[in-house]
């Protein structure tokens, strides 16, 4: 049986990469339509039809198109803007498919849409990690000031009573002084933070209650920090373009990213709880059992994730 799978596992790839083009073809003939145009037509709007669209591109062995998704690749690495990308897309595909767009005129807006998606999806990959790698920088006065205002924000009804104290360690933070915190994530997982506690007041709220649960407690902030880790791994190897491309009636950004991490933020709070952990010992098992739940979710291609309506401002 090992031996069995091995020999399929292995030669799969190589029958479909042959068997391809020839089935391509079949159908071309049969219906008229190229896979893009099959693709447009027959996928319903969202992940389905924008991820089959990259499939079938990034598939294809046309000179013009690879060059395309070499442009697509390079979009978090170099500004590359989104109308003239689109515009570059959609001119190359009609070109080489021979596709009359007064002939099919509804293939170029919807093709249009998923290229807009797949371009935003790779720029919020960019500004993502640009926010990741800033540091936090103590004498940076606008990185202060978001970190007053997070206190602020989850913590209202009590005065910091000094920029060094330990009265951070009260929402979750190791030390006196949060910033050597945001080593891992810089600036990321502060912005990630106040967003949930800015705009999910009262979740963020109801989520610090819970982390000084005398026997479930656990480190609000560090939680949040790893969270947002959890989040940018997710971003960076593809794993939230379902969630994304279904819920971004406009294009992908990085308020969408923020959300995301909220959801996950309150989800994995409700889901630490239901497990009833021992001790804060007990954090990296159901993490890890808390993303494998995300990841499988994710994987399905009409998954689209929501904070709970009674707290729902999305």
């Amino acid at each position: 049986m090992i031996f069995w799978n091995s020999f399929v596992n292995y030669f799969q790839p190589l029958v479909l990469w042959y068997l391809r083009p020839l089935v391509k073809w079949f159908l071309r003939k049969t219906t008229k339509l190229c896979e893009l145009q099959r693709i447009c037509y027959g996928d319903p709007q969202g992940a389905e039809r924008t991820l089959n669209v990259e499939t079938s591109l990034r598939l294809s062995r046309r000179p013009e198109i690879k060059s395309l998704i070499k442009m697509l690749d390079s979009v978090h690495k170099d500004v590359i803007y989104r109308r003239d990308f689109v515009h570059y897309s959609v001119y190359t595909v009609l070109t080489l498919k021979k596709i009359h767009p007064k002939v099919h005129p509804q293939f170029a807006p919807s093709f249009s849409r998923c290229i807009e998606q797949l371009h935003g999806y790779e720029t919020l990959k960019r500004d993502v990690e640009t926010l990741r790698v800033e540091q936090y920088n103590a004498d940076n006065p606008e990185h202060e000031a978001k970190l007053i205002k997070l206190w602020e924000a989850i913590m209202p009804d009590t005065p910091l009573e000094a920029r060094v104290t330990k009265q951070w360690q009260d929402i979750g933070f190791q030390g006196d002084d949060p910033k050597t915190d945001f080593r891992g994530m810089g600036m990321l997982g502060l912005e990630n933070l106040l967003f949930f506690a800015t705009d999910y007041n009262k979740a963020a709220r109801q989520v610090l209650s819970h982390s000084h649960h005398p026997t479930y407690g656990y480190c609000f902030a560090i939680v949040g920090i790893n969270l947002t880790s959890m989040a940018y791994h997710m971003l960076k190897d593809g794993s939230a373009k379902t969630h994304i491309f279904n819920i971004s009636y406009s294009l992908p950004n990085m308020r969408l990213f923020h959300q995301l991490y909220c959801y996950l933020f309150y989800e994995f709070d409700r889901f630490w709880m239901e497990e009833k952990p021992r001790d804060i010992m007990e954090f990296n098992p159901i993490r890890d059992k808390f993303e494998k739940s995300i990841r499988h979710s994710l994987a399905k291609r009409d998954t689209l994730f929501k904070i709970n309506l009674y707290i729902d401002n999305i």
